[in-house]
């Protein structure tokens, strides 16, 4: 009875909550829709400088130099601050940008790949009656809508489902999501959904079917992270702001205000991180846009300013597609510990995070362990048991530092704001912290019309409502069949190109090499099992910025955030091709290839492998011992005990298997856990009996020594008398 009483009180809070809501979310609807109207109109008369071709690194640095004074200078290049950049000079300031890695390189484009409103703030804002969370919700939704319609190309709708196991939760969970889908008003993508235990067995098949009662799904964006951030911030150079990655600032330049004679910012001190060079870029308004990094550039401004970024590490895994279906995502409300966890297709993988752990601010976040064991655990606890989930099958890993701030203008610094916040100090620096992926653009217009207010700039209006981002004039759901039909490419890698992209894939055909191959005649491949090709290596250092081999492998590509192994095999290609154009030498380009392996080694997560080996203890049965024994010794003619590339390569062609010395190198080096060149028996054991617990999915040693071994066995011993023996 008391169930009962809990579903109906629940049933008649969310429908009177929803009544009250859903008018007011639909008062508003008119007046949304006619501002972004004119602000579409407004946008149409913009002017574009570099429409044709974008001015090159070098160019936008003699730009920083030469410029007398720029209005606003935006020191961040992540999601926040290229928005920014845009909002600026789509007001026709003149504006700079500069981002002291690469664009996208810290929290942008370590995201969920979620454009969403946040269903669980608007359930705490309900629970709680939080007005400010509630309005927070509502404009991430208006916001949602907007990057969908800006960024049609990197961007897609994306269907979540929530598994419910107890009956009565399903009325809770309905009038949850419907609110959703009502104070999104005129900007629901779609309508959400109740699903019975069949239905959602059919379209999510791997997921527990013990207790299921049913499911409900609703709707949200998902985008490429980084690819959008490089679009907000190539669409902002396209209409004329000077930006420049790898642009550090050393110190804030300031100056006596002649009307009061305090001591104002009015620049940056900034060195070149690729060549030392260092100078001045000043500018009317400084906006700190660093994310996690505010305080560092708030202390620059104000040695005794207070902390108030409170950093939180939020951990992502990567694992094989098989996981999830092609379309359809899943989101667990409550788990063991409280978090709220995704499982989302993504680029033909799976995406599994995240967690929230306090965590100090760096450039470089690992990814732990213990997080990513525990995403493991909680995949266990919603997928068939017939799903055996392996740590050995998380092909890649990140952690992501998410910049929680505590508000500067209010009295209480101790509270925590999961909104974002604008500041403006003494000295007239503005910041903006915190916030998300989603809002980027309403943040930017906030902290832009702070800026004009506090410095007194001459701005025009409002115009990024609405605005296409780079890539999206010309793109159409069609376009790939032009690139196949045009470029003779196949079907995936034209696919890929269009939904990258957009408009500008052709752009990057036009670079590709002929493949002397029937089909396909254009996009030589990085790795097979990938649709990034050679040329989209080439168009990234002649048109998108990228500087060394980590920005191709994780920002231009995202191959990095999708297989370790697999960005690690196309390294010394990806290096080949930037050296050509930027005209490095073997020294730097053996820099490049370390800096490269170290970034997959450590932020990506390679490590694991050799330390899942070196934990793994030797757990074989007597049979399994044999098996392998014989295995080894079918490499290692000369009872070594250790085999070598050149043993390993003399079985391989015996049976007409053929690969090259160096990836043959690399192969035994995975498994080489004393670094000595050789893989010795007992590291051979090693591997196989983490192969068998799971601990290691895609040791390419362990699966071409059985193929081998297989091939071997299949042929037949030539009988005496067919060999000349016998008497």
């Amino acid at each position: 009875m008391g169930v009962w009483n809990t579903a109906k009180r629940t049933a008649i809070i969310g429908g009177g909550t929803i009544g009250t809501l859903c008018g007011l979310s639909q008062l508003s609807a008119y007046r949304t829709r006619r501002a972004r109207l004119d602000h579409v109109a407004a946008a149409a008369k913009l002017d574009v400088p570099f429409a044709d071709k974008l001015p090159t690194r070098q160019e936008q640095l003699a730009v920083l130099k030469d410029t007398d004074v720029f209005d606003v200078l935006v020191v961040g290049g992540g999601a926040t601050g290229a928005g920014c950049a845009l909002d600026a000079v789509a007001r026709n300031l003149k504006t700079a940008m500069v981002e002291r890695n690469d664009f996208a390189s810290g929290t942008s484009s370590r995201s969920t790949k979620l454009i969403h409103g946040g269903v669980r703030y608007l359930q705490k804002a309900l629970m709680k009656l939080d007005y400010e969370q509630y309005m927070m919700v509502k404009e991430s939704l208006v916001e949602r809508a907007n990057l969908l319609q800006n960024a049609p190309h990197l961007s897609t709708l994306l269907p979540i489902m929530l598994p419910v196991y107890t009956w009565w939760q399903l009325p809770y969970y309905w009038a949850g999501i419907k609110m959703y889908d009502l104070v999104a008003g005129s900007h629901c993508l779609k309508s959400s959904y109740v699903l019975s235990k069949s239905k959602a067995l059919e379209e999510f098949p791997m997921l527990r079917r013990n207790g299921l009662a049913g499911a409900i799904v609703y709707y949200d964006g998902q985008h490429n992270d980084a690819r959008m951030n490089l679009a907000i911030a190539l669409s902002a150079a396209r209409h004329g702001a000077a930006v420049a990655n790898y642009t550090e600032v050393l110190h804030l330049l300031k100056s006596a205000d002649p009307e009061t004679g305090r001591q104002r910012v009015c620049g940056v001190r900034c060195r070149d991180v690729l060549t030392g060079d260092e100078f001045d870029v000043r500018a009317r308004c400084v906006i700190n846009a660093t994310g996690p990094f505010t305080d560092s550039l708030r202390k620059m401004d104000d040695g005794l300013a207070d902390d108030i970024c409170q950093p939180s590490a939020g951990v992502h895994i990567v694992i094989p597609g098989y996981y999830s279906p092609n379309v359809m995502g899943l989101l667990d409300p409550a788990t063991s510990d409280g978090r709220v966890i995704f499982f989302l297709p993504w680029q033909k993988m799976t995406i599994a995070g995240t967690t929230d752990s306090p965590t100090a601010v760096t450039d470089h976040p690992v990814p732990a362990e213990e997080d990513i064991d525990f995403i493991l655990s909680e995949i266990r606890n919603y997928l068939s048991p017939d799903v055996e989930v392996r740590r050995g099958d998380v092909m890649a890993a990140w952690s992501g530092i998410r910049p929680l701030v505590s508000d500067p203008n209010s009295k209480d610094t101790q509270s925590i704001c999961r909104n974002h916040v604008v500041h403006v100090s003494a000295s007239g620096l503005v910041t903006i912290a915190g916030g998300k992926w989603t809002t980027y653009r309403a943040m930017a217009e906030e902290t832009l019309d702070a800026a004009v207010k506090a410095h007194g700039l001459t701005a025009g209006p409002v115009r990024t409502q609405g605005l296409m981002l780079e890539g999206a004039k010309g793109w159409t759901h069609t376009l790939y069949i032009r690139l196949v039909q045009d470029y003779g490419m196949e079907d995936e890698v034209a696919r890929h190109l269009a939904s990258t992209y957009g408009g500008k894939a052709f752009d990057v055909a036009k670079l590709g090499e002929v493949t002397g191959k029937r089909w396909p005649v254009i996009g030589r491949r990085l790795v097979p099992e990938f649709p990034y090709i050679e040329s989209e290596v080439q168009y990234a250092v002649t048109t998108e910025y990228a500087c060394t081999a980590v920005d191709v492998i994780a920002r231009r590509t995202r191959l990095g955030f999708l297989n370790v192994q697999a960005a690690y095999e196309a390294l010394p290609r990806i290096v080949e091709i930037m050296a050509k154009h930027l005209g490095w030498g073997e020294e730097q380009k053996a820099a490049e290839l370390e800096a490269a392996r170290t970034f997959l080694y450590r932020e990506m997560g390679h490590h694991w492998r050799s330390e899942q080996l070196k934990k793994a203890e030797i757990s074989l049965d007597y049979q399994d011992v044999a098996r392998y024994k014989n295995r080894f010794q079918k490499f290692d003619m000369d009872n070594k005990g250790f085999i070598t590339t050149v043993d390993v390569q003399r079985v391989l062609q015996s049976v007409d298997v053929q690969i090259d010395e160096d990836t043959l190198h690399d192969i035994l080096n995975d498994v080489d856990l004393s670094k000595n060149g050789v893989v010795q028996y007992d590291e051979f054991l090693q591997l196989m009996s983490a192969v068998k617990k799971g601990k290691v999915s895609d040791s390419r040693l362990a699966v071409l020594m059985k193929k081998a071994e297989q091939s071997l066995d299949q042929r037949a011993p030539v009988s005496v008398d067919r060999s000349g023996g016998g008497i």
